[in-house]
């Protein structure tokens, strides 16, 4: 609907007409450039952002993801060209915290309605390991909770931004994205609202079935390769040890894997996860080194023909089938 025109800057006019401005996502089958679609153009940051722009927003919006399929999205570096479909854009969705170069691209951006996913919901504080302290004391503590073997922080400013993989809490951030776009988009509230309360009843029917499905099991440990299912570990009474921290590319101290390795033995872990846009090398070689097995566990951080499903509450789906298994749940 482009509730407002304004001017391209220059240099995004000039990567304009050099790259063409085409929309940079499959999460919307419209070609059409954010800023000339006829209806209220959305720029997500990436794709647990793109689908509820797309979840609440139905008929009435173009949703165009920064973050490319299979792009780790913690990676994402903004161009020219995203910066320009920014500008003519009536709403950016975004989580702040996660992509340090689309928080910048959009606190300079013009644009009205900035949607800060992390405004809509706590953040908590999560490292590589949640809430595993109590049960293993300083032996299993905080040595190793925040570090790499360089010692390099790797905590987001703010809290885990890793939201989404909690089903209530993504609620919560759906009903915020729902109440700004009724008041970006008037016209067209009573379906946002609608859309809205439906979304929710499916997040909450999927908290059901984590809650049931994960009831009786035979542990509560489980390993992945990056600290992504704090929130998630927390909502369910579990707990994630990650061998690297909230960054996913960072490598496990020798010390961290030792500890992993005997956590494994006291508390019946099966299962080193890893998950589809980062290698599986670090997780195969624990696992080798351990005698356990390796399987798939999601952050949802964007869709590819690799995924176990065609959508967040498929894959979603396809992780409580995995932590099931890897957890003796019967």
């Amino acid at each position: 609907m482009n509730v407002r025109r304004r001017h391209i800057s220059a240099l995004a006019l000039t990567a304009v007409a050099a790259l063409g401005f085409g929309t940079l996502t499959a999460c919307s089958s419209d070609s059409a450039a954010a800023g000339d679609t006829g209806k209220f153009d959305v720029v997500a940051s990436f794709y647990p952002m793109a689908f509820l722009a797309e979840r609440i927003g139905g008929e009435h919006v173009h949703v165009t993801s920064l973050t490319q399929p299979g792009q780790e999205p913690h990676d994402l570096e903004i161009s020219a060209r995203q910066t320009a479909q920014l500008e003519e854009s009536d709403a950016a969705l975004y989580l702040k915290g996660l992509q340090p170069s689309v928080d910048e691209a959009i606190g300079q951006s013009p644009i009205a309605t900035k949607i800060d996913a992390a405004e809509l919901t706590a953040l908590e504080e999560h490292g590589t390991e949640a809430g595993h302290g109590e049960e293993h004391g300083d032996e299993h503590g905080d040595e190793h909770a925040h570090e790499d073997e360089h010692g390099h922080d790797h905590d987001h400013e703010g809290g885990d931004p890793h939201i989404w993989l909690d089903p209530v809490k993504y609620a919560e951030v759906a009903e915020g994205v729902g109440k700004a776009f009724q008041k970006a988009d008037p016209d067209h509230a009573a379906d946002y609202r609608k859309n809205t309360a439906t979304l929710v009843k499916d997040l909450e029917a999927l908290d059901e079935r984590f809650r049931t499905g994960l009831a009786n099991r035979k542990t509560d440990v489980f390993v992945t390769t990056h600290a992504a299912f704090g929130y998630l570990a927390e909502r369910y009474g579990l707990t994630e040890e990650a061998i690297s921290g909230l960054d996913p590319d960072t490598e496990p101290s020798g010390a961290r894997v030792k500890e992993l390795q005997k956590i494994a033995k006291e508390d019946g872990v099966t299962t080193v996860f890893y998950e589809t846009l980062v290698s599986d090398r670090t997780a195969k070689t624990l696992a080798g080194d351990t005698g356990l097995r390796t399987d798939v566990l999601d952050p949802v951080e964007g869709i590819t023909d690799h995924s176990r499903g065609e959508d967040y509450f498929q894959v979603m789906e396809a992780n409580l089938t995995a932590l099931r298994t890897a957890l003796g749940a019967r």
